[in-house]
């Protein structure tokens, strides 16, 4: 007689690597070079996939391959507002163009190719997101299960309208959805939904979804030669779990636009826990804010797979913060001046390209690299007026002075809009002090020291002043 598994909460915790190395595939130990360094590189090789390979993946399945558009109105507002000679052109990747309407199909294509080339009979993910709707989607092409667990509801099984529409839109896909109110057991759910049917692990943050999004940056350097005749000067991507910045930037690289900054752009809800009850309906953003940016950033490994290939630290050149306020504003200006209306996600880099592109020359080129589909509950309208019922203070005035959780302030003048920088060494000295405080290691190797430095874009110096700082021996 078959022994059943303890299914509870400790001992489900306690296999998740064995769970993890059986349905993704992949046993990270091997690529573990040091006490913290691990060849990432060598990971990335080994999804077995080259760009080409990738690029004929999505074209078979209606995805990438996306119009590049100049926003010639957005355009003309800055160079009004902005000092004379200063006013860089604004240009969109548009990916709500893909199938499921936003980049992560690019994602989701590569990890359900390779569940089916496995012989998996289905996929799972762990997402409230758009990527729940690209694995669904995905899937549903390749006459494959999909279930999504998703957090959608707070205590009182109220849910935000953007989490509830991609809710529905997953289940209009065919896929099964797991709906959980917020806290710790949506990892949980996720481990023993994955064990319990024995389907592949989709994650985000895998080799595979990685690699996906490197043909974006390339498609991005390639439309920019073909229409301008040169690389952009700044792309500028919405950054939450670090995948949209990795694999742009990856993709960039690999089609030689090495001078190309890249740029990352979150919603600021600092002061909001994002996984708190109390806090869950008082955020007007479900993702693309600080609530991830930040925690992912210093911390990449805190995903669902043992090595997140998403390391935005690797990539990112600047990164920078905006308000709830001034992204409803964007979102609008951009539906009104240039006939696109487009979800919220996509606009908060947009809504940082407009405060840059005041201060870059009038020749230069910024692109933001994605757009996403709209919908009643992505609307602006809608989470404006779920936000006045959940007793948040929505008005004009000056930006600077909204509070996340409180208030809501569109900017009563788009010169007011503001890109907000980060101190990106800031948070590359608390990735440092993390990977240290969780590895549990009191002495580090030359090989940890300098793959800090390339997880950090630092250099040998700056990891080492990190590292004496926190009372840690060198070898």
């Amino acid at each position: 007689m078959a022994v059943s598994k303890d299914m509870s909460y400790q001992a489900v915790m306690a296999r998740k690597n064995e769970i993890m190395k059986r349905a993704v595939g992949i046993d990270y130990s091997v690529f573990e070079t040091g006490r913290i360094a691990f060849d990432y590189e060598r990971m990335m090789r080994e999804t077995g996939y080259s760009l080409q390979e990738i690029q004929n993946i999505q074209s078979s399945v209606g995805v990438g391959n996306t119009p590049l558009i100049e926003l010639k109105n957005l355009t003309k507002l800055v160079r009004k507002l902005a000092p004379k000679g200063k006013g860089a052109r604004i240009f969109i990747k548009d990916e709500a163009c893909n199938p499921s309407g936003s980049f992560k199909d690019r994602r989701a294509s590569v990890s359900v190719y390779h569940a089916e080339k496995l012989g998996f009979k289905g996929v799972v993910a762990a997402t409230s997101g758009n990527y729940g709707a690209a694995v669904a989607s995905q899937a549903a092409m390749r006459n494959l299960k999909a279930i999504i667990v998703q957090e959608c509801y707070d205590s009182r099984k109220i849910g935000q309208p953007e989490i509830l529409e991609k809710q529905r839109k997953c289940e209009c896909l065919g896929a099964e959805t797991i709906q959980l109110s917020v806290g710790p057991e949506l990892f949980y759910m996720f481990l023993r939904v994955l064990e319990e049917t024995g389907y592949f692990n989709a994650s985000l943050y895998s080799p595979f979804g990685i690699a996906g999004v490197e043909t974006l940056g390339y498609e991005i350097a390639m439309q920019c030669r073909e229409k301008i005749g040169k690389d952009p000067d700044v792309v500028i991507a919405t950054h939450a779990g670090g995948g949209n910045v990795t694999g742009t930037a990856r993709g960039l690289r690999k089609a030689g636009a090495l001078d190309t900054k890249v740029y990352g752009a979150s919603v600021d809800l600092s002061g909001l826990h994002m996984a708190s009850d109390h806090d869950f309906n008082r955020k007007s953003f479900t993702t693309g804010h600080t609530g991830f940016g930040i925690p992912f950033a210093t911390w990449p490994d805190r995903s669902d797979v043992p090595r997140s290939a998403a390391r935005p630290l690797r990539y990112l050149d600047r990164y920078f913060t905006v308000k709830q306020g001034e992204v409803f504003y964007i979102t609008e200006a951009l539906a009104q001046l240039e006939g696109i209306e487009r979800g919220p996600a996509g606009n908060t880099s947009l809504t940082a390209a407009f405060a840059l592109a005041m201060e870059m020359d009038e020749d230069q080129v910024i692109v933001v690299q994605e757009t996403e589909y709209t919908g009643v509950g992505k609307h602006h309208l809608s989470q404006l007026s779920f936000a006045r019922k959940n007793g948040i203070d929505i008005r004009f005035g000056n930006p600077d002075e909204e509070v996340a959780g409180k208030n809501i302030i569109l900017p009563e003048h788009p010169g007011l809009i503001k890109a907000r920088e980060v101190d990106l060494n800031k948070l590359r000295r608390s990735y440092i002090k993390n990977c240290i405080e969780i590895n549990k290691v009191e002495s580090l190797t030359k090989e940890d020291i300098e793959f800090l430095a390339q997880d950090t874009k630092t250099d040998d110096d700056f990891v080492i002043e990190a590292l004496k700082e926190l009372g840690v021996k060198i070898e």
